[in-house]
C-alpha cells in the first residue's frame, strides 16, 4: 500500500506544475492566444525563460522576482497561482486519497480557479475552461464514484437552461443584458460536476455572495458584476459542504425527515 503521505506529496507536486500551465491559460485564453507557442517568455523584454527560471514557485524565489534578462518585476500571481494549486491536489488527494474523487475534485477545483482568475482579470469565461470543463465533467462521470452520467447531463442542463432563463428575463426586465454568456456555459460545466442539486446551491451561494461582497461596489461605480467570481466560489464550498448545508436546510428549516 503506497504511503498517504507520499501520494499527497506527489499530488501537491503535480498541482504546482498544473498551477503553472494554469497561469499560462488564465493568460492566453481571453485574449485567444495559444498556450502552447509561443513558449514562456518575459512579457516586458519577450525574452524566452530557461526551463530552471520556470520551476514553479522555486523559479521565482531563485530569481528574486525578476527576469533574468531585463530584471524587470515578475508578478506575484505566478507563485501564488502554483502554490494554491498545488495545494488544492495536496488537499484533494490527503482526504480522498489515491482515487477517481480526488482525481474529479483536482480538476474541478482548478477549472474553478481559472475562472475565478480570468473572469476578475479580463470579464471572460474562456470556452476552454467552460465547454471543455462540460465535457470533462460528463467523461468524469463514468469514473467510478461521484455522480453518474446521466446526473452529471441533468446537471448541466438545468445549469445552462436556469442562467439561460435569467439572462432572457433580465434583459426584457432591465432592457439590458443581465448575464454573460460565459456565465451560463460555466453553470452548464459546473452542473456536470455537482448535479441538479448543486446547481441550485451554487446559484443561491453565487449571488448571496455576489451581493453581498461586489454589490456595494457595482452600486456606487457601476461597473459590471465578474458573477464568474461569485459563482466559481459558490460552486467551490458546494462540491467541499453542499451535502451537509442541503441535509441541514431540508431537516432544520424545512423540518423534513
Amino acid at each position: 500500500m503506497i504511503n498517504p503521505w507520499v501520494v499527497t506529496a506527489i499530488a501537491g507536486l503535480s498541482g504546482l506544475t498544473i498551477g503553472s500551465f494554469l497561469n499560462v491559460c488564465t493568460l492566453r485564453w481571453p485574449q485567444d492566444e495559444s498556450v502552447l507557442f509561443p513558449g514562456s517568455h518575459c512579457p516586458k523584454c519577450r525574452a524566452d525563460i530557461r526551463w530552471y527560471d520556470n520551476v514553479p514557485v522555486l523559479g521565482f524565489i531563485m530569481l528574486r522576482g525578476r527576469c533574468r534578462a531585463c530584471r524587470g518585476q515578475i508578478s506575484v500571481q505566478y507563485p501564488l497561482v502554483e502554490l494554491a494549486t498545488g495545494l488544492v491536489w495536496a488537499g484533494m488527494f490527503s482526504y480522498a486519497g489515491l482515487s477517481w474523487e480526488a482525481l474529479r475534485g483536482g480538476v474541478f477545483l482548478t477549472i474553478l480557479f481559472g475562472i475565478a482568475l480570468t473572469d476578475a482579470r479580463f470579464y471572460i469565461i474562456p470556452d476552454q475552461f467552460s465547454l471543455g470543463g462540460l465535457l470533462i465533467g460528463v467523461a468524469m462521470a463514468f469514473f467510478p464514484g461521484g455522480l453518474a452520467p446521466l446526473e452529471a447531463l441533468l446537471g448541466a442542463a438545468l445549469g445552462f437552461g436556469l442562467l439561460q432563463a435569467i439572462a432572457v428575463g433580465g434583459k426584457w426586465m432591465f432592457k439590458k443584458d443581465a448575464m454573460g454568456g460565459g456565465d451560463i456555459k460555466m453553470m452548464a460545466m459546473a452542473g456536470s460536476f455537482l448535479g441538479m442539486a448543486g446547481v441550485l446551491l451554487t446559484i443561491f451561494l453565487g449571488a448571496l455572495l455576489g451581493s453581498v461582497i461586489f454589490g456595494p461596489i457595482s452600486y456606487k461605480t457601476q461597473k459590471l458584476v465578474p458573477f464568474g467570481i461569485f459563482l466559481a466560489a459558490g460552486a467551490a464550498v458546494t462540491y467541499g459542504w453542499g451535502a451537509s448545508i442541503i441535509a441541514w436546510y431540508t431537516t432544520t428549516i424545512l423540518q423534513l425527515p
